[in-house]
């Protein structure tokens, strides 16, 4: 638990997220399961607004990985308002709304 894996062809070595049975870029069929950098950059940011006793404001993000491949998430550890786009984040399995997720953190440095 808590590794990051992407689907990646084993014929011509793109990753494509989200996991399908043909490649999107050479439409090979031999896909199999990499360990993901978790290093990433965020593409797109926004506030979703709430009331405290909702749970208060949270950011939801687009984020693009060192692999090349974009995916939704949300940046924890900073304030909604602080996430920036081309923000250096980092990759971690952790729990939105109870179930496993992948979240991200600020990159350190």
């Amino acid at each position: 638990m808590g590794e990051i894996v992407l689907p990646r062809c084993d014929d011509c070595g793109a990753y494509h997220f989200f996991p399908r049975i043909l490649c999107p870029h050479c439409h090979g069929t031999a896909i199999s399961w990499s360990q993901a950098s978790g290093k990433g950059r965020v593409h797109t940011t926004t506030v979703v607004r709430r009331k405290p006793e909702r749970g208060g404001d949270y950011n939801i993000c687009m984020v693009e990985l060192e692999e090349g491949v974009r995916m939704m998430s949300r940046v924890e550890g900073i304030a909604p308002g602080d996430v920036t786009i081309d923000m250096a984040v980092t990759a971690f399995v952790g729990e939105a709304e109870g179930a496993p997720a992948v979240l991200f953190k600020p990159s350190e440095g």
